[in-house]
């Protein structure tokens, strides 16, 4: 029996990588199985592409990239940002001052445009740990100097959960707002995702929604499964994805992805 999907698209943190940010040696198999059996296979992550890059030379993927939460289109055999959506600095600021108005000052870091757009991090910020590469700095104004793909958000006391609801409320018809994993809860163009960046992409490769599956852990990744023939959760995923997708794996660091995938190849049907 053929493999019935002909793409795969999976998210990094959560999903593809271990806790440990790596990619066991099972996962890697059952991947290359499937592009064998015609399938291809398209990393989707929140990462901007510095943040991405390193993992995706790691793991000798060549392909295309969907990266900075489908704001970038990259091409990681020939190291190339095929396309760029970048943040309306303007309207942003806007967004941000009338979340603040509703729950106080928050803490702020921004991820620049392009190849090796920085991540800035402003004071009292927790950037994510893991040996990602962050530049601080002690006056905020400085993020807002250069072309921004996103703002990341955190508040003293509210949680993701209820940070993300807040600012949804508050600034949801002007900009998109997305909680990405632990502590990491994100202003972006309004209308942008993962699946807006996943169709481009797929057209690109000329496959479409029907001859997706697709993996994910956090909500950031509900529009992707939306949009693609079959969303798998993660058993680590957070309760809004799991409410949406099509059937739960086990988690990153069992294997998750390969489960599936191995049972696909096996003559299994979704």
């Amino acid at each position: 029996m053929t493999f019935p999907f002909k793409l795969v698209a999976t998210d990094l943190d959560g999903t593809l990588l271990r806790d440990d940010d790596t990619v066991s040696v099972r996962t890697r198999e059952a991947l290359a199985a499937a592009t064998e059996a015609g399938a291809a296979h398209i990393v989707v992550t929140g990462r901007a592409v510095p943040w991405t890059r390193r993992i995706l030379d790691d793991l000798g993927y060549d392909g295309l990239a969907v990266c900075g939460q489908g704001a970038q289109v990259y091409h990681a055999g020939e190291h190339k940002l095929l396309t760029s959506l970048t943040l309306d600095r303007q309207l942003a600021g806007l967004a941000l001052s009338k979340i603040e108005a509703e729950v106080g000052p928050l803490l702020l870091a921004a991820s620049r445009d392009g190849l090796d757009g920085e991540v800035l991090v402003g004071p009292g910020y927790r950037a994510h740990e893991g040996g990602l590469p962050v530049v601080h700095v002690d006056d905020a104004n400085e993020m807002w100097t250069a072309p921004l793909n996103k703002i990341y958000l955190q508040h003293p006391e509210l949680d993701d959960d209820q940070l993300t609801a807040a600012a949804r409320a508050v600034v949801g018809s002007l900009v998109n707002i997305v909680m990405a994993g632990p502590g990491v809860v994100e202003i972006l163009p309004l209308g942008l995702s993962k699946a807006t960046g996943l169709s481009l992409a797929a057209r690109r490769l000329g496959v479409k929604a029907a001859d997706t599956i697709a993996f994910g852990d956090m909500p950031n990744d509900v529009p992707m499964f939306g949009w693609a023939r079959h969303g798998v959760a993660m058993a680590n995923a957070h309760d809004e994805l799991k409410a949406v997708a099509h059937e739960i794996t086990a988690s990153n660091d069992d294997d998750g992805i390969a489960v599936v995938l191995e049972e696909l190849l096996a003559g299994g049907t979704r």
